[in-house]
């Protein structure tokens, strides 16, 4: 009998027209689409199906975008009842609402706030993100110690086998870049991105999640949903609280998450939200266990 688990997608798998097909043959999408619009005050759907792309590329709304498109699909799937879930850094937010860890009204304020939050650290704080292909993570992460002496830079995402992402301000960063370039690695490449985000510069992010979590209510989780900061299963409520805060400044461990979740008997990953980022990150990891995406209404119907 196989394990099912659900993947969330984090920022970057955003795109316009995202959930537009949800809202128009779903009442219950159009109802949450409809809720989440009046929990923020900002018409977040007019953003989401019609752009334009520099806004919905704005932290403040990318992310909200992504966890209500993911969340939708997740309850409006009927006939796959998943046994463990995780998500990529904002993902994990999705992860816990399908768990019943927050509700939905709450999380997509939640989500709000460390969008904002997270775009203001990258204007107070100014820092980039590198791609760094072909290096063991311990080597990236002794080269970013090493970067270290002319700025901040650390590993934000373990991501899958070769590809780990750095954070850290723009001197660090790029230091770290010429090391890895250096010591073999066969692609460095600076992200577009707006601000350094699982690194020790968001901690203004950090500190304002922070405030934001103590007024919101979070339960046992219905399943285990794998955190980032740990790569292990969570399902009580203080400690999902306490990962959520560390989350904003700490590395997603996703490699290590998928391993951990294929040892204890995971073979069935479906990715639920926009785009195929996690299929191939996971693809990477593990060839052999089954991965299906469930982004459009089209690939919802099987499952209503």
């Amino acid at each position: 009998m196989s394990k099912k688990a659900f993947l969330f997608p984090g920022q970057g798998s955003q795109y316009i027209g995202m959930a537009k097909d949800l809202f128009d043959k779903s009442v219950e999408a159009k109802e949450m689409i409809k809720t989440a619009d009046d929990a923020l005050g900002v018409n977040l759907s007019f953003i989401m199906f019609n752009g334009p792309e520099e806004q919905l590329k704005q932290t403040e709304f990318t992310q909200p975008a992504i966890f209500l498109h993911s969340v939708i699909l997740a309850s409006l799937i009927r006939t796959l009842q998943p046994e463990a879930a995780a998500g990529h850094s904002l993902g994990e937010y999705s992860a816990l609402v399908s768990a019943n860890a927050i509700q939905f009204y709450d999380a997509i304020k939640l989500v709000r706030t460390r969008g904002k939050a997270m775009q203001q650290a990258g204007i107070d704080n100014p820092g980039t993100l590198a791609a760094i292909v072909g290096l063991e993570p311990l080597k990236v992460e002794e080269l970013c110690k090493e970067a270290s002496a002319v700025g901040i830079v650390q590993c934000a995402n373990f991501n899958s086998p070769g590809q780990i992402v750095i954070s850290g301000s723009i001197d660090g960063v790029r230091k770290a870049m010429e090391l890895c370039k250096a010591n073999g690695a066969k692609l460095t490449k600076e992200l577009v991105v707006s601000g350094a985000f699982h690194s020790p510069l968001m901690q203004s992010a950090k500190d304002a999640l922070l405030d934001a979590l103590v007024f919101t209510s979070i339960y046992d989780a219905r399943f285990p949903v794998y955190a980032n900061v740990t790569a292990k299963p969570v399902i009580k409520k203080d400690e999902i609280k306490n990962l959520l805060h560390q989350q904003v400044t700490s590395p997603v461990r996703w490699e290590e998450t998928i391993r951990n979740m294929i040892a204890d008997g995971f073979d069935e990953f479906y990715e639920i939200g926009p785009g195929k980022v996690l299929q191939g990150l996971v693809k990477r990891i593990n060839p052999d266990v089954k991965l299906f995406g469930i982004d459009k209404y089209e690939d919802l119907e099987q499952y209503l």
